[in-house]
């Protein structure tokens, strides 16, 4: 199963659900013939048919539907399908068959500016996070090398902030290659002007490590307001181990500076 850590990711093709709502105001049908969608039906027409089933609650319909769409090469149609297997939403959860599906999207690669590049770099992540983790009772074994360099793929070429940052904690651990801290510090870094608050506590405790002190502080603390529930404990506990070493000076000047952070104005 996928860990939320790239479920997140998906917020970025919520435009797609938007334009494909305004598209469609009829309620869904069975998938037959006097809905006017069958399997010979366009491809884009059946993905259409499969996201209305889908808001709907008919998935049995919207899996019938995005299959016969991803078998004429509708790539929104296998990234649904595949976060379907993967969450064992309307389907019997199987990370092998997510897993699949998600490499024949990478292997399809994507064009320039193309809409389905948000398809394109999802499928990466989850590649990524599944070759992190592997997949038990699946060929699919542990391969931090593919999930490093799949991180970087996304980090560098697309500015990911969550690949950027699983890349940095990677580097900074030397998992699948050789270790690099000063490299992780930079894919930190712009990771947390991105707003990414893993990356905003991990850099800032790095910077009172190297003794910048209030500004590693304030990141930390400022990433307190942002993260999310699962990774609140071990930031807090971050913020906590470095504010009870700071100065009162520092701890003062860190909480000015957090607020400037928090509000996008340093």
């Amino acid at each position: 199963m996928l860990t939320s850590e790239f479920r997140l990711f998906r917020f970025t093709l919520m435009g797609l659900s938007i334009a494909l709502s305004a598209a469609i105001s009829s309620p869904a049908k069975a998938f037959d013939i006097n809905a006017g969608v069958t399997k010979e039906s366009g491809p884009f027409d059946l993905f259409k048919f499969g996201f209305k089933a889908y808001k709907s609650g008919q998935k049995e319909e919207a899996i019938e539907a995005y299959k016969y769409a991803a078998e004429k090469g509708h790539t929104g149609s296998r990234w649904a399908l595949a976060n379907m297997y993967a969450d064992g939403d309307g389907v019997a959860q199987d990370d092998f068959e997510a897993f699949k599906i998600y490499s024949e999207i990478a292997q399809q690669g994507v064009e320039p500016g193309s809409e389905d590049t948000g398809f394109f770099i999802n499928a990466l992540l989850s590649l990524a996070n599944y070759y992190k983790h592997g997949i038990p009772g699946s060929p699919v074994r542990t391969d931090l090398s593919q999930a490093r360099q799949l991180y970087f793929q996304v980090a560098s070429t697309f500015g990911v902030a969550e690949a950027q940052f699983q890349l940095a904690q990677m580097m900074l651990s030397g998992d699948g290659g050789t270790r690099s801290p000063q490299q992780a510090k930079k894919w930190l870094n712009q990771a947390r002007k991105s707003g990414h608050p893993g990356a905003m506590s991990v850099f800032g405790n790095i910077l009172f490590q190297e003794g910048q002190s209030a500004r590693g502080l304030a990141l930390m603390t400022a990433a307190l307001d942002r993260c999310k529930p699962k990774d609140c404990g071990w930031m807090e506990s971050l913020q906590e181990q470095a504010f009870s070493v700071a100065t009162e000076g520092d701890r003062r000047t860190a909480v000015s500076l957090s607020h400037k952070i928090a509000t996008g104005s340093d």
